[in-house]
């Protein structure tokens, strides 16, 4: 017999019905069990998949179902202890980003994998992209060299959500930047070799997202301005042990040219890489040379994150790597708690220890 993967969600929203789509043709895959709080959204789920069992609490679910590995898909506050519930019954857990809001939460759910001796999977859906393998695979090879200087954007001209609450701070943790930031900035460093961050300064700016909106400047207009607490744009620098910078920045409503960028760049000693579109910058033979790879596999959003859940599956049931493991989770919050908290002080830098 063929291995079977009993798997189950905890939290059912948008980002767990895009991880079920993905999983639904894959024989090895069963979804067995959902929990979530949202009556509504679980009646979505049982129509959807009627064999499936349907659990308003997940200690519930996973006291009375016997499941290999749970993906968990709740709103960022509310990742870390469904995500340590789970690896105490002994289940692998796949954690959307960020890991959690606070590196306490994040080492908790570490020392929550090892006491299990189960797997934490981070969903850095990036690392699975090709742009993201092909610069990785540079760096790797030596072709940049020391990394020295990174610049990092994910930025919209208008781009506030206006479903969910991402722009309440107490649920999200934060805006733009915890929300499509982290993407950019964990493949980023990923990329680069993952050093160690030492210090962070940021500044952060609301204008926008706390006015009311229209549909002649907004691609989702209407958001809830009167609970949007978060930052439109973040500007911030981090500093790493081995000398390397990165510069981010992060927005949801900046007036740029593009609707939307996600970018990074890295330049090192021997080299430099852009990732969008992927090419390597070096000198050979006396002469400055562009390298880019003449193909590349669709680098769709879904075909990345599908890329990610089948990554997820391989791992469980495969052994194999696993590429987005918790610890790096840890790190790249760190990044973002220590951003948060120099803006927080005015852009004073602070230390991050990890």
């Amino acid at each position: 017999m063929s291995k079977i993967l009993r798997l189950g969600f905890i939290g059912a929203g948008d980002i767990a019905n895009l991880q079920l789509k993905l999983l639904e043709r894959r024989k090895d895959v069963q979804v067995v069990a959902v929990a979530d709080i949202n009556q509504e959204i679980l009646n979505k789920r049982a129509t959807q998949m009627p064999k499936t069992r349907c659990f308003t609490d997940h200690k519930q679910m996973l006291a009375e179902v016997a499941l290999d590995a749970v993906s968990v898909c709740t709103p960022n506050k509310l990742h870390a202890q469904p995500s340590i519930d789970a690896l105490a019954a002994g289940c692998h857990v796949l954690c959307e980003k960020p890991l959690a809001t606070t590196e306490a939460e994040c080492s908790d759910m570490l020392a929550a994998a090892q006491a299990a001796d189960r797997s934490l999977i981070v969903g850095f859906q990036y690392r699975f992209d090709p742009r993201t393998r092909y610069i990785r695979a540079a760096y790797d090879a030596g072709d940049l060299g020391n990394v020295l200087y990174g610049r990092v954007q994910a930025m919209r001209r208008r781009g506030i959500p206006n479903w969910g609450r991402f722009g309440e701070k107490a649920v999200q943790g934060g805006g733009p930047l915890i929300d499509i930031g982290v993407h950019a900035l964990e493949m980023a460093h990923y990329a680069m070799g993952s050093p160690n961050p030492v210090s962070a300064s940021a500044d952060m700016f609301t204008y926008i997202g706390d006015k009311p909106s229209t549909d002649m400047v907004s691609m989702w207009p209407n958001w809830n301005h009167e609970t949007y607490d978060v930052e439109d744009l973040a500007v911030g620098r981090i500093r790493f042990d081995n000398g390397a910078v990165i510069h981010i920045e992060s927005a949801f409503a900046a007036h740029i040219a593009e609707n939307s960028v996600m970018n990074f760049q890295l330049m090192g000693d021997r080299g430099g890489a852009v990732w969008d579109n992927p090419q390597v910058f070096t000198d050979e033979h006396q002469h400055l040379v562009d390298k880019a790879p003449a193909w590349l596999p669709d680098t769709s959003f879904e075909k990345t994150f599908k890329r990610k859940m089948d990554a997820f599956v391989e791992h469980v049931l495969n052994g194999a790597e696993n590429i987005a493991p918790g610890a790096d989770g840890l790190v790249v919050q760190a990044m973002l708690n220590g951003l948060y908290r120099s803006a927080e002080a005015g852009g004073r830098e602070v230390e991050i220890s990890v």
